[in-house]
C-alpha cells in the first residue's frame, strides 16, 4: 500500500521562532544603547557646566587682577611724585634755613614750605594707609613674603632667541615688588650659577648687584635641557636652612623631559613638607608663550610645561603666571 506525505509547508513553525528570537534581541539592544547615551549625554552636562563656571570665574578674576594692577601702579605713581615733591621741600627748607643763620629775614617762606612739606607727607600717609596690609603680603596674586628669592631660568635657544628681553623685564618686575631682600641667586634649569663665584651663596641685594644681575643676563646663555627639575634640586639642597624665607621663580618655555608625575614626585620628596605642613621653600612658576606664537613651535612640550608648573606650583606653596605675549 503506498504511503501519502503531507506536503512540507513553506514557512515552518521553527523558522518564526527564529525570526521573533532575532526580532526582540533587535529591539532589546535599541534600548539598551538609548539607555546608554542618554545617560552619557545627562553624565556630561554637569561637567560641561562646571567647566564653563570654572572658565566665567577665570575670567571674573583676571578682570579684577587687571583693575587691581592698574590701581596699585596709579598708586605707586603717585606715592612715588610725593616722595619726590617731599625731598624737593625738604632741600628747600634746609637751604632757607642756611641762608637765615646769618641774614635776619621773614620767616613767611619757611612757614609756607613747611606747610606745604606736612600736607604732601599727610597725603602720603593716607595714601599708605588705603593700601591693605596682610601677613602673607601678595602681589598680581603671587606671595612676596620671602626673604630670599632664586631664580631658576631655562636657557634654551627657543628662550634665548625669542623670549629673552621678555625674561629680562620679567626679572625686574619681580625685583622690585621685593624692594630689598637678604640674598638673591640666579642658576639656570640645570642648576648651573650665573655667578660661579657665589656658587653655594648668597648674592647681597644692593642697587650695584640688581644691576649686575640683569647686564649679565643680556649673554648668559649656558646649556639647558628645557627642564627644572635639576636646578630646583640643587637650589633646594644649597640654601634650603629652616630659619630662612626662600621663594624659587622657575622660567621656561617648554618641558621635554620624561614623565611630568615622575618631576612632580621628585620635587615632593626634595621639598618635603615640615610639621606645620609648609613646604620647604615656595615655587612661583612663569610660562613663556613661545611655541604657541613663533611658527613651528612645539605646542605640544609647552602644553607640557604648563600643566607641569601650575601643578608643581601649586603643591609646593606658589604661583604659575602663564604670560599671554612676548612683547
Amino acid at each position: 500500500m503506498r504511503i501519502r506525505r503531507r506536503p512540507a509547508p513553506e514557512i515552518s513553525i521553527s523558522f518564526l521562532d527564529v525570526i521573533s528570537c532575532g526580532f526582540g534581541a533587535i529591539v532589546l539592544l535599541l534600548l539598551i544603547a538609548q539607555t546608554v547615551e542618554f545617560s552619557a549625554v545627562e553624565s556630561g552636562e554637569p561637567e560641561q557646566q562646571s567647566v564653563a563656571a570654572l572658565q566665567e570665574q577665570l575670567f571674573a578674576l583676571r578682570g579684577d587682577n587687571t583693575i587691581l594692577n592698574r590701581e596699585l601702579i596709579t598708586k605707586q605713581e603717585q606715592l612715588s611724585d610725593l616722595r619726590a615733591r617731599i625731598a624737593r621741600l625738604r632741600e628747600q627748607l634746609a637751604s632757607v634755613d642756611k641762608s637765615q643763620q646769618h641774614i635776619p629775614a621773614d620767616n613767611s617762606e619757611r612757614d609756607e614750605l613747611a606747610l606745604a612739606l606736612q600736607v604732601l607727607q599727610e597725603e602720603m600717609a593716607r595714601l599708605l594707609a588705603s593700601q591693605p596690609h596682610k601677613d602673607n603680603q601678595v602681589v598680581g596674586g603671587i606671595p612676596v613674603d620671602s626673604e630670599y628669592i632664586v631664580f631658576i631660568v631655562d636657557t634654551s635657544g627657543s628662550m634665548f632667541d625669542f623670549a629673552w628681553p621678555k625674561v629680562r623685564r620679567e626679572m625686574i618686575n619681580i625685583l622690585d615688588i621685593y624692594p630689598q631682600v637678604k640674598g638673591i641667586q640666579i642658576m639656570n634649569d640645570m642648576g648651573d650659577y650665573m655667578f660661579s663665584g657665589y656658587k653655594g651663596r648668597w648674592i647681597p641685594d644692593t642697587p650695584g648687584r640688581r644691576k649686575a644681575i640683569i647686564n649679565r643676563l643680556i649673554t648668559w646663555t649656558p646649556f639647558s635641557n628645557s627642564s627644572p627639575v635639576e636646578g630646583i634640586q640643587r637650589a633646594i639642597r644649597a640654601f634650603y636652612a629652616p630659619d630662612k624665607k626662600i621663594s624659587l621663580y622657575v622660567f621656561g618655555d617648554d618641558f621635554t623631559g620624561g614623565s611630568i608625575h615622575t618631576v612632580l614626585k621628585t620635587v615632593d620628596r626634595i621639598n618635603a613638607s615640615r610639621r606645620k605642613g609648609d613646604r620647604l621653600v615656595r615655587i612661583h612658576t612663569i610660562g613663556f608663550p613661545v611655541h604657541f606664537l613663533v611658527p613651528g613651535g612645539r605646542a605640544q612640550t609647552a602644553t607640557r610645561f604648563a600643566a607641569l608648573m601650575r601643578e608643581l606650583s601649586y603643591r609646593n606653596g606658589g604661583t604659575f603666571v602663564g604670560l599671554n605675549s612676548l612683547n
